[in-house]
């Protein structure tokens, strides 16, 4: 589906194939059985798919939860660039 305005989908950039086949599956559980369904199909869905989901329609309030989740556990931002860093590092730091 290309035209996802209607849909309220703010930012589809991180959406996968299988993302768009659960977007377009919640989209007809909603048609023909309604909103308590679509939240227990979404309780369904595995956290990855979930949280790529969620971000495409409230991208803002998913990365503030993130910031908050990550404060609480005392990660902050320089933490998270040191294990990218670890993880992958940068051509000029080998």
């Amino acid at each position: 589906m290309n035209d996802f305005d209607d849909l309220g989908i703010v930012d589809s950039s991180w959406l996968t194939d299988a993302d768009w086949a659960v977007i377009n599956r919640l989209r007809r559980i909603h048609e023909t059985e309604g909103q308590i369904a679509v939240r227990k199909a979404l309780r369904a869905l595995e956290p990855e798919s979930y949280l790529r989901v969620a971000a495409a329609f409230f991208p803002n309030k998913v990365r503030e939860a993130i910031k908050d989740e990550m404060a609480e556990n005392g990660i902050t931002e320089q933490d998270l660039r040191e294990m990218a860093e670890k993880l992958h590092p940068s051509p000029t730091k080998q």
